[in-house]
């Protein structure tokens, strides 16, 4: 693999994808070969929102925030996020925004820590990592969940197709476990040898169709932890 670069694909949606592009060619190379082609599409729904005071909300992702912030104009609440990118744009929308961890399980466990929280409202996606639900409920935390956008899945990219159907190595960051499933569904036919960085074990678990010959998971469920992990890869890689 030393005399050919794998090329990077990414298949989250558009915006995230170029993101995590520019942050890799920053610190990979900026000549790298990147392949963009996302798996999903997001699509902003108009649920009813439930009535009374909701001091508390928690966004799991940044499309949460963006999502919920069209639908109410009061934007007073504390939003507890799971991580950085979130709470900025929660805090660029008005919301007191407290910073998770990173992970569902890790922002839910300092939700119950703060010891401050008893009612909270939930935008979610239609298809949620982690039960968000669950915990809350074990900790006697009144719970309503609320759909806000969807993730529709969408074919790959005639340069996807292409580039995993050839014999030159990828490197394929996953950043869910739906994404993972998306991408081992999208490319059953995959030649090309597939080295992942799986974001979570239970990502790695649903990219296994992948049979990828290489996969690091994450020490970090964030941006910068997935660039670990690929480093890891290209490391690897070198080594033969």
């Amino acid at each position: 693999m030393d005399s050919i670069r794998p090329t990077l694909l990414l298949t989250r949606p558009e915006a995230p994808s170029r993101r995590f592009a520019a942050a890799f060619r920053e610190r990979f190379g900026a000549d790298w070969p990147v392949v963009i082609s996302p798996l999903t599409k997001i699509v902003n729904l108009s649920p009813q929102l439930p009535e009374g005071d909701w001091p508390d909300v928690i966004f799991t992702s940044e499309n949460a925030v963006q999502a919920f912030r069209k639908l109410r104009p009061d934007h007073r609440a504390t939003a507890w996020c799971v991580g950085g990118r979130t709470a900025k744009a929660a805090e660029a929308a008005g919301f007191r925004a407290r910073t998770g961890p990173g992970d569902v399980a890790g922002l839910c466990e300092a939700i119950v820590a703060a010891g401050t929280v008893t009612r909270l409202l939930y935008p979610r996606p239609v298809h949620a990592a982690g039960n968000v639900e669950g915990a809350m409920y074990s900790a006697g935390i009144e719970t309503k969940s609320v759909l806000v956008y969807d993730q529709v899945s969408r074919p790959p990219t005639a340069a996807a197709h292409l580039l995993m159907a050839g014999a030159a190595p990828v490197l394929l960051p996953l950043f869910s476990p739906r994404s993972a499933a998306l991408a081992a569904a999208a490319f059953t036919s995959a030649t090309a040898p597939v080295w992942i960085a799986a974001i979570s074990g239970a990502t790695a678990d649903a990219g296994a169709p992948l049979t990828a010959p290489h996969c690091i998971i994450a020490t970090r469920p964030d941006a910068e932890g997935m660039l670990d992990a690929l480093g890891g890869l290209i490391d690897a890689a070198k080594m033969g």
